[in-house]
């Protein structure tokens, strides 16, 4: 990775250039990077960013120049000072909520929204499985299940890490180094096991995490952290109790400008209600971006990592 020099153009009709403030990074930056999501090269990284509207394109009405704006779901190419991006993934940033917390927000919680309010809508009482409970995704998953009246247990890596999730709102908390997550859930649901488990990491939790769901439970796998699940044999499905699986990805749950404004506002509300603090773990300069993503991938971070801009 290395920093180029480029026009940009005027915004184009259904456009909105930003000044950029702050970049999120995530996960999904490293599975670009590395190939495993391909885009023709060259290309920039990076999803989700906030910043100051500088101009926008012909028919864009919901924003204007000076607004604080922030996006969560591409096109690729957030790492930047300066760039236009489709209006109908740009909603408005409410005052009180900063640049940095906007940018680390924006799909990490749009990805949490989709997950507990679309994939399996959450309606409070359930005990669920969330993996790698203190990173980005999890933290915000942690707090948003708590504030549905949610007990969420939690996979950390460490005692810290472990410390962090349950301060954050984590029903229970299993340290994967140090205990048998599976026999640790059926102890904790008193023989029930979840009926639900959201699994970001992928490759190495897959067995696992089918091995924690009740009888027709939903795994979730939403993530590719470990590496991607590969050569699933289906009648495992069968013989763990009729299991289901799905794959989602963001794009498809905030397909359109409504559905995008829709997940955003319910983000939004429970920053401002003081339900959902977003924890910045660790800040680095643009040019950076790539020790960034090494600490990322060496899971060297916690919470939520940004990239900062002058």
């Amino acid at each position: 990775m290395r920093v180029a020099q480029v026009d940009v153009a005027d915004p184009a009709p259904g456009e909105v250039q930003i000044r950029q403030k702050a970049i999120g990074l995530n996960f999904i930056d490293i599975y670009c990077r590395t190939g495993l999501y391909p885009h023709d090269l060259p290309h920039g990284l990076g999803f989700e960013a906030s910043g100051v509207v500088e101009a926008v394109g012909a028919g864009v009405t919901h924003v204007r120049a000076g607004d604080r704006v922030a996006y969560g779901q591409g096109p690729i190419g957030a790492y930047a000072d300066l760039r236009n991006v489709p209006a109908d993934r740009v909603v408005r940033v409410p005052e009180g909520v900063g640049f940095d917390q906007a940018a680390a927000l924006m799909l990490k919680g749009l990805t949490v929204q989709y997950l507990f309010r679309q994939t399996y809508r959450l309606k409070g009482s359930e005990t669920i499985l969330f993996h790698a409970a203190a990173g980005g995704v999890g933290l915000i998953a942690c707090q948003w299940a708590k504030a549905l009246g949610v007990r969420l247990i939690g996979t950390a890596s460490s005692p810290e890490k472990a410390a962090l999730a349950r301060r954050h709102g984590a029903w229970e908390v299993i340290d994967y180094s140090r205990e048998d997550v599976a026999a640790r859930v059926l102890e904790l649901t008193g023989g029930q096991k979840v009926p639900v488990v959201y699994d970001g990491v992928g490759k190495d939790t897959w067995a696992t995490s089918l091995d924690c769901l009740q009888t027709r439970g939903l795994m979730v796998s939403f993530g590719n952290a470990s590496g991607p699940v590969e050569g699933v044999n289906l009648g495992i499905l069968a013989t763990k109790g009729s299991l289901y699986v799905t794959r989602p990805i963001l794009a498809t749950h905030v397909a359109t400008a409504q559905a995008m404004q829709s997940a955003a506002a319910e983000v939004f509300d429970l920053v401002t209600a003081g339900k959902l603090d977003i924890v910045i773990g660790q800040r680095f300069a643009l040019e950076d971006a790539a020790q960034a993503h090494e600490a990322l991938k060496s899971r060297r971070t916690t919470g939520a990592t940004v990239l900062t801009l002058d």
